[in-house]
């Protein structure tokens, strides 16, 4: 499968250039999933519901499943984070596979960058990240689209990955 990346710091437009460019490139007719990694606890299920019940109770993992979609909670407990690679290998096969954030991570990357946040580029240290979505003109080594530009965006990644 083909991957790539979306990476940048907090508030720099990262899940809306996400958003765009699944609508854009599931739009031209391919097959897209994500993988958005979270720096925080987060928790899909709820409080009272069953599945919620059965992980509370110490199940390791529950699969919540409907006639509309599925959705499998692994329980880590003690266990590490899994590296991307392993997470990679639970998704169904798709022509492209997004993935927000694990900026560490050596998988080919766009950086959204918003100036008002104040943040320094990433890129510049980080030979993985390709290209660069700002709201500001940039004078880098590597291509910079403006961060509204889904179709340019597009484009690029799916030349990047052969698509």
């Amino acid at each position: 499968m083909k991957i790539y990346g979306v990476v940048g710091w907090k508030n720099a437009g990262k899940t809306g250039l996400m958003e765009r460019l699944v609508t854009e490139i599931a739009g031209r007719g391919f097959r897209v999933s994500t993988i958005k990694h979270a720096h925080h606890t987060f928790d899909v299920d709820h409080p009272g519901k069953d599945s919620h019940r059965h992980r509370v109770a110490g199940a390791t993992e529950v699969l919540l499943a409907s006639r509309n979609r599925f959705a499998l909670m692994h329980e880590l407990r003690d266990e590490p984070e899994p590296p991307l690679a392993e997470l990679l290998d639970k998704l169904a096969p798709v022509d492209l596979i997004l993935i927000e954030g694990y900026k560490r991570d050596s998988h080919p990357k766009i950086e959204a960058h918003r100036a008002i946040t104040g943040n320094p580029l990433i890129a510049p240290d980080d030979p993985t990240i390709r290209a660069v979505a700002s709201d500001v003109p940039l004078d880098l080594d590597r291509p910079v689209f403006d961060l509204d530009d889904t179709g340019a965006i597009t484009d690029f990644i799916l030349s990047e990955v052969g698509l």
